[in-house]
């Protein structure tokens, strides 16, 4: 597998993963959502939304559509329902952007200028999507963990086992 594809399988396994995370999180109140569990983004609400934030962040360079913060804390939606449109709607927007990645793109260098330490820098473009895809990967990681305390399995999370992959 080359790196485009190698992408294009993060971008559907990131879809899959979410989908099947706010599926989860749905069973639990507003409340519990948001209650502060001491996480990195202090609560599963705050979890989810940090992700949402940081996709965007994300696929603002990418795309040459800067996405403005103040933090990387910003709630951007208080509601459930609107937090979990919005991500359906960016994970459709990642899966299309990927769809149209190729080497060209990959070996280029991103510019852009961090939302922590406001400083130009300049990454290669693999790397900076291998950080992308990676990123999630490791918040979702701590939502499972948050979900299997409250006694939510959020089932197989293994790669291999996005539907495409699995029937492939």
């Amino acid at each position: 597998m080359n790196a485009v594809e190698q992408f294009r399988t993060m971008a559907r396994y990131n879809r899959w993963m979410n989908e099947r995370l706010y599926e989860c999180c749905a069973r639990l109140t507003d409340a519990e959502r948001k209650e502060d569990v001491r996480a990195f983004f202090k609560s599963i609400h705050g979890t989810l939304n940090h992700l949402l934030l940081a996709d965007r962040i994300w696929m603002g360079r990418f795309t040459g559509r800067p996405f403005r913060v103040k933090s990387l804390d910003q709630e951007l939606h208080s509601d459930f329902a609107q937090l979990s449109a919005e991500r359906a709607k960016l994970d459709a927007e990642i899966e299309r952007w990927a769809a149209s990645l190729d080497e060209r793109t990959l070996d280029s260098e991103l510019a852009y200028t961090s939302v922590v330490n406001p400083a130009p820098r300049t990454l290669p473009m693999r790397l900076a999507v291998a950080h992308f895809f990676n990123h999630q990967a490791h918040h979702r990681g701590q939502l499972t963990t948050l979900l299997s305390q409250r006694g939510i399995d959020p089932g197989v999370t293994d790669l291999m086992w996005t539907p495409r992959e699995a029937t492939a």
